[in-house]
């Protein structure tokens, strides 16, 4: 079946559907995009510090023009749209097979639209470790852009890519990237989704992952009225790792929902799901995770954890944590916290001369700390607890 009649078979999502009971989906799928104000001047870029290739879209077009010579040391990076005349290419056996894999147990009907309607995005080739990070640009023009990016990667065994993700993207934006990871390869991805708050965006993350191969993804969410990331991730071969984490502070008319799954298909593998998210004002977060072990995935290490700081009482968060074992040799956990700030901390920070609004920050940026811990990259860390401070401090303000 291909991607079009996986779309009619599907439906579009509703919210009588289990996994969209928290999260609206109309706007994401109206025939009328609903508008989203560009932030005039641009922000500085993420990430500026790092010596990294740039690949810019525009309201999801690639702009070659801004765009870095596409060559690098191990890495073969060609467009959707030049691949799709090709009769043969590594990428025709992985374009949209992980999200045809993906629709069991949950369907993901936006997720196919994506795959059958998608005509740009980057397919990239990875042979070796990479000499520096491929950065992914989404810059946000037209107040009405409806943009729909679809990325394909590939690592052959042992080789090593830093992908970084950044941008608003578009006043509605469903993007889809499917990740092939050879044995002994690893993938670290770090996404930061913010800055043009009225925009809308749906993305999903599709990982297959071999033996020994490592998988690690975080992204920072600080702006966007909804956002709802759906990762899956398949370990397949044995003793593989898999991390998906992700920061969130949501302010006023905020929607934020992450909707994980990760499957346990070959023994000795582990996994780890972190999530923190602060909200204020009447912001609404949403944390759907799910821990399936298959039968003989044994001595399977699995964690996932969900956490919301909620900072009055207007804000909300919805956690539905799940596991599923059929292997009987395994460790698996999951938990789920909501909570205020620690008036004990925060009175002893007052105390050190620390006015409140500050020391309300500091204890935020204590609470997403584990989540940040999540990537590997030192001084990429640093660069997203900047980007988090810098909002608070706009925020303050």
């Amino acid at each position: 079946m291909d991607a079009r009649e996986r779309v009619l078979a599907l439906g579009l999502p509703g919210r009588r559907d289990e996994y969209w009971k928290y999260t609206r989906p109309e706007s994401l799928t109206d025939p009328e995009v609903a508008r989203a104000a560009v932030l005039v001047p641009y922000e500085a870029t993420l990430f500026d510090s790092v010596d990294r290739l740039r690949i810019v879209f525009i309201d999801g077009v690639f702009a070659p023009d801004l765009s870095d010579d596409l060559s690098l040391s191990g890495v073969h990076v060609e467009r959707l749209c030049e691949v799709s005349r090709m009769d043969i290419h590594w990428a025709s056996e992985l374009y949209g097979v992980l999200e045809a894999r993906s629709h069991s147990p949950i369907a993901r009907p936006l997720a196919a639209l994506n795959t059958a309607y998608a005509t740009d995005g980057v397919m990239i080739h990875v042979t070796e470790k990479a000499t520096k990070p491929v950065n992914l640009m989404y810059l946000h023009r037209s107040e009405t852009s409806d943009a729909i990016l679809h990325h394909c990667v590939k690592l052959e065994e042992g080789a090593d890519l830093t992908l970084l993700e950044t941008g608003p993207a578009a006043a509605r934006f469903n993007k889809s990237m499917e990740i092939d990871i050879a044995d002994g390869a690893a993938f670290h991805h770090v996404r930061a989704q913010g800055r043009d708050h009225e925009r809308r965006a749906m993305t999903h993350t599709f990982a297959r992952l071999g033996r020994e191969s490592v998988f690690k993804s975080f992204t920072v969410t600080v702006n966007g009225v909804l956002t709802r990331n759906e990762c899956v991730v398949e370990l397949v071969g044995p003793d593989a790792v898999a991390h998906v984490a992700g920061a969130v502070v949501g302010d006023g008319e905020f929607h934020h929902d992450d909707t994980v799954l990760v499957t346990h298909d070959a023994a000795g593998c582990r996994s780890r799901q972190v999530f923190k998210k602060v909200l204020r004002n009447g912001a609404t977060g949403v944390f759907q995770g799910k821990i399936l072990v298959r039968p003989g995935a044994q001595k399977t290490d699995g964690y996932q954890i969900s956490q919301s700081l909620l900072l009055d009482d207007d804000a909300q968060f919805y956690a539905k944590p799940e596991l599923e074992i059929y292997a009987d040799d395994v460790q698996c956990s999951h938990g789920s916290t909501s909570g205020a700030i620690d008036e004990e901390a925060l009175y002893y920070l007052r105390s050190r001369g620390i006015p409140r609004t500050e020391a309300q920050d500091m204890l935020v940026l204590a609470f997403l700390a584990e989540a940040i811990d999540e990537i590997e990259d030192g001084a990429l860390a640093r660069d997203i607890v900047a980007a988090v401070e810098a909002w608070l401090g706009r925020r303050r303000g």
